[in-house]
C-alpha cells in the first residue's frame, strides 16, 4: 500500500495546510550588511514598496518594516504561532511587557489566545557581511474551549530540541514523539498539549543516498504533510515527490524516506479538530459573530497596550539569545 495520498505544487507562501494548521510559509532572505541601527540605509531600500514589501529584490523582503525589516507590532486572537527560527535572529516583544531574541535553530511557541500584540523583527547584527535570515512560521489552530485562554510563549532553545540521526540524515523534534526521542513540552494550553491531538512538527535533511523511516501515528484520523523545501530527490516508497512540492501522506502505513539528492523537508502531523473556521486577518475564531468581537475588543482594549516606544523595537547589537516573560522569569539557552 502507498503511503502518498496527493501531491500538490508549492507556489508562492503561505502553502496549503491541513487542520489543526492553519498556515504555512517559509521567509529565506539574503539580507546585505547592517547599519548602526541593526537595519537598512535608505540607498539600500530604493525601489522597495517600504511597509509592505514581499518582492523578493535582490533576495530579501523588507516585509512590514521600514528600516529592521520583519513584522512591527500587529494583534492576533484564538490560535498559536510556531516559529522556527533557522538562521539568523528574531527580536520579539509585545504588550504584556514581555521580550526575547532567538534564532539559530530556537523555536518560540506562543499561544496568542485571548489577544495579544507582538512585533518580530530581524535585527541585522553583521556590517561587515550578509546577514541570512531563514524560519518557517506556523499557524497553528485552538479548540474553540481554549481559544480565550491568556496569552502565553515557551521558548525552546535549540541546544534542547531533540535530533534523530538515520541514515545520512537527521530529523529535529519540534513537536511530536520521534521514536524515543521525546520532544520539548508546548505551552500548556496549546492543541499539542493534548495526547489525543498526535501532533508533530518535524525538519527532516537527507543527504544524497540517505533514507529515514517516519514513526506511525497514533490515530486513524491522523494526517500528515511534508513539504520539500529545497532539494528534487525525495522518494516516499516507490513514490518521487518533486522539489517544491508537499505530499498528503498517510501516517498509519510506512513512510520509508529515501533521496538520490541532499533534500530539506517538513513534515506537520495533527489529528484534525473539525471545528468550524472563521479567519479576518490576524484573528481566527469559530463564527463571524466572534471575529466582530475580537476587532471590537482590539480598538477597546488594543489587548493591553503597546509598552514600547517603537512599533519595531530591536535589541542592542551585543545582547545574545534570551527571553524575559511577563511573570517575571528570564531564561537563557542551557547546554543539553
Amino acid at each position: 500500500m502507498t503511503a502518498v495520498r496527493q501531491i500538490v505544487t508549492l507556489g508562492s507562501p503561505p502553502w496549503p495546510t491541513i487542520d489543526p494548521f492553519l498556515f504555512c510559509v517559509h521567509h529565506l532572505d539574503h539580507y546585505p550588511a547592517g547599519n548602526v541601527r541593526l537595519g537598512l540605509d535608505r540607498t539600500a531600500l530604493a525601489g522597495r514598496s517600504i511597509g509592505n514589501d514581499f518582492s523578493g529584490k535582490d533576495g530579501w523582503s523588507m516585509y512590514h518594516g521600514s528600516e529592521v525589516p520583519g513584522f512591527p507590532q500587529h494583534p492576533h486572537r484564538g490560535f498559536e504561532t510556531v516559529t522556527i527560527a533557522r538562521r539568523g535572529l528574531i527580536d520579539h516583544s509585545d504588550s504584556l511587557g514581555a521580550t526575547a531574541r532567538f534564532g539559530r535553530g530556537d523555536v518560540q511557541w506562543m499561544t496568542a489566545g485571548s489577544g495579544i500584540v507582538h512585533c518580530e523583527m530581524f535585527p541585522l547584527l553583521d556590517q561587515e557581511q550578509p546577514n541570512t535570515a531563514e524560519l518557517f512560521q506556523l499557524w497553528l489552530n485552538l479548540p474553540a474551549a481554549d481559544k480565550m485562554v491568556d496569552p502565553y510563549f515557551t521558548m525552546l532553545w535549540h541546544e534542547l530540541i531533540p535530533v534523530v540521526h538515520g541514515d545520512r540524515s537527521a530529523a529535529t523534534v519540534v513537536a511530536g514523539a520521534f521514536g524515543d526521542a521525546v520532544p520539548l513540552a508546548p505551552p500548556p494550553n496549546s492543541w499539542a498539549a493534548r495526547a489525543q491531538s498526535d501532533l508533530a512538527i518535524w525538519t527532516i535533511k537527507i543527504d544524497s543516498g540517505g533514507s529515514m523511516t517516519l514513526p506511525l501515528a497514533a490515530s486513524t484520523e491522523t494526517v500528515r504533510v511534508v513539504y520539500v523545501v529545497e532539494g528534487d530527490g525525495l522518494s516516499i516508497g516507490d513514490t518521487a515527490i518533486a522539489g517544491r512540492h508537499a505530499a498528503v501522506i498517510d501516517p498509519t502505513v510506512e513512510n520509508h524516506f529515501s533521496a538520490v539528492s541532499p533534500v530539506d523537508l517538513l513534515v506537520l502531523q495533527g489529528r484534525p479538530l473539525g471545528e468550524p473556521v472563521a479567519q479576518s486577518g490576524p484573528f481566527v475564531m469559530n463564527t463571524d459573530a466572534e471575529i466582530r468581537q475580537a476587532f471590537a475588543d482590539y480598538r477597546r482594549t488594543q489587548f493591553g497596550g503597546w509598552p514600547w516606544p517603537a512599533n519595531d523595537p530591536v535589541h542592542g547589537r551585543d545582547s545574545g539569545r534570551f527571553a524575559s516573560h511577563a511573570d517575571g522569569r528570564v531564561e537563557f539557552p542551557s547546554a543539553p
